[in-house]
């Protein structure tokens, strides 16, 4: 009798943790979030176009279906804002904005400046909706490294 509650139990156990490690219905449907922010481009900051260019912040959409990023906004601390236009974002995909200049692709937006956005030591990224909301923030605050994965 005491193997048979044993064996109950432990099924109670591997139950009960296997409802734990169950993603959540919001994991489940997916999102789209930031992914990355690269913000110490490699070199030294003198502001030329490939220097700007590398860095960047990444976006990512894990749902089941493409999401139109047209009127998202992109901003920083410091309140510079990437604004998308006309822009949808592949199931599954991820899209890099870089500040500097360049043609737009699916996989690449451009913010068309001249200087950097992200700081080296520490700054927040916070991607919003067209209504202003908050759809997703990444903040760091390290020299240690040049990039967040969020």
């Amino acid at each position: 009798m005491l193997r048979t509650r044993s064996m109950a139990a432990a099924s109670t156990i591997a139950a009960f943790a296997g409802l734990i490690a169950l993603p959540s219905p919001a994991q489940a449907a997916g999102s789209v979030h930031l992914y990355k922010v690269y913000y110490d481009s490699p070199g030294s900051d003198r502001g030329a176009n490939s220097s700007l260019n590398a860095e960047y912040v990444q976006i990512r959409n894990t749902t089941g279906a493409a999401v139109s990023l047209k009127g998202w906004v992109l901003v920083d601390a410091s309140n510079h804002k990437y604004t998308f236009g006309t822009f949808s974002l592949g199931k599954g995909k991820t899209v890099t904005v870089r500040t500097g200049k360049g043609t737009n692709t699916a996989a690449n937006r451009y913010q068309g400046r001249a200087w950097y956005v992200w700081n080296n030591d520490k700054d927040t990224a916070t991607l919003k909706k067209p209504s202003g909301s908050k759809v997703d923030t990444c903040s760091y605050n390290s020299t240690r490294v040049d990039y967040k994965i969020c």
